[in-house]
């Protein structure tokens, strides 16, 4: 993961994107033949033999046991003089070149996928490490390493770790660097409205390119903001926001999902939501949760349209959805039983009656309840200090 030019996503993050699809039940054979071929092209430039026999074991690639055997050979050759930099560094030159020498070797078993031995030598490599900036530096590799592995105990465990590096001391480049890797972690594990809360607070700061260009942070931010904010606070945050408008038309249908919504054009959203639910599909940190994200944003849209109405006949409904209304019969009942929306149908007349809880009377008896609940501990603690 050393590789990457500075304003581009890291290689092997290009690559895991590739062996994501590859492995894809939906991704069609032709298809796959072609990635296989591009896995391969990169795995032998790169020297990967840990990761070619990973995939080979898992049957993802076929073995090539002479190829195997070269890049082993290539791998140790190349170690051995890494061996003999540290050695040397150790023995004739200072600290500072000692370290540089160290991580040199760290970054090639990032390079080769060698995961342990790579967070081994990390680790070491932090022992010779005195700026807190270039322990930083440590963590990020660590984090790269981690969602290529997409390894989210390593990705928590190295957050927090930054986090407490960062009450030692660290610059504001770094700490936005990092609001979007715990946002993408928040995201991977369907922590929806955290992530849109920090993706939101580094748009005008994104420098983490290293991880996925632009375009694809203004995807992740627009569609997690869609199901945790608010109608006004969308319209602020996301709507309006000039850094997400001047790449909402680059990528495919975003626009349309996130104005049709807006503006309440049900029947356009639909449309661009099946347009959306293929690139979600086909995202490897999205599609473990794309059953959930589905349901959720059908539960905003149907929340939406329904907050207008007192009563609204099925068949309305459906129309503005560009839909049948048998379709939307079939969606409400899902939702209304697991108590996603709060309204009944009226089959025989055809009607959707609301019942939206009040919330100025739900917080009212949610703040009796809790007052009933205080004064019974102060009745009890002083009975304790009459003893």
């Amino acid at each position: 993961m050393d590789g990457g030019a500075e304003g581009s996503q890291q290689p092997h993050l290009i690559l895991a994107h590739k062996l994501f699809l590859l492995t894809h039940p939906d991704v069609p054979d032709i298809e796959k033949v072609h990635l296989k071929s591009e896995v391969l092209d990169v795995i032998k430039s790169d020297g990967m033999a840990p990761l070619y026999e990973t995939l080979t074991a898992s049957s993802v690639l076929d073995l090539d046991q002479s190829l195997l055997d070269s890049m082993r050979a290539a791998n140790e050759e190349e170690l051995k003089k890494l061996d003999e930099k540290i050695a040397d560094a150790e023995e004739n030159l200072g600290e500072s070149e000692v370290r540089e020498a160290h991580l040199a070797k760290a970054l090639y078993f990032i390079r080769i996928s060698d995961k342990e031995k790579a967070l081994e030598q990390l680790k070491l490599t932090e022992g010779k490490t005195v700026a807190v900036g270039q322990k930083m530096d440590l963590v990020f590799y660590t984090l790269q390493l981690a969602f290529f592995y997409m390894d989210f105990d390593l990705v928590s465990k190295s957050i927090d770790k930054a986090k407490k590096l960062f009450e030692e001391g660290g610059d504001w480049e770094r700490k936005n660097r990092l609001k979007v890797y715990e946002g993408l972690y928040c995201m991977s594990t369907r922590n929806f409205k955290k992530a849109a809360s920090l993706f939101l607070d580094s748009i005008s700061t994104f420098t983490t390119y290293e991880i996925f260009p632009y375009e694809t942070f203004i995807f992740y931010t627009v569609l997690t903001s869609i199901i945790t904010l608010d109608r006004v606070s969308l319209k602020q945050k996301v709507v309006d926001a000039p850094e997400i408008l001047t790449v909402l038309g680059k990528i495919p249908f975003l626009s349309e999902f996130l104005n049709s919504l807006y503006e309440c054009q049900y029947k356009a959203f639909f449309s661009a939501f099946a347009g959306m639910a293929e690139q979600i599909k086909f995202d490897r940190y999205l599609y473990p949760h794309f059953r959930f994200y589905m349901r959720e944003v059908r539960t905003v849209v149907y929340s939406q349209f329904l907050e207008s109405y007192k009563s609204v006949t099925v068949e309305a409904m459906a129309k503005a959805f560009g839909v049948s209304v048998d379709f939307i019969d079939q969606e409400l009942s899902r939702f209304i039983a697991a108590g996603k929306l709060h309204c009944k149908i009226d089959k025989v007349a055809g009607v959707l009656e609301t019942n939206r809880p009040d919330a100025k009377n739900a917080l009212y008896q949610a703040t009796i309840k809790q007052g009933d609940f205080l004064l019974n501990r102060i009745q009890k603690l002083s009975r304790v200090i009459d003893l």
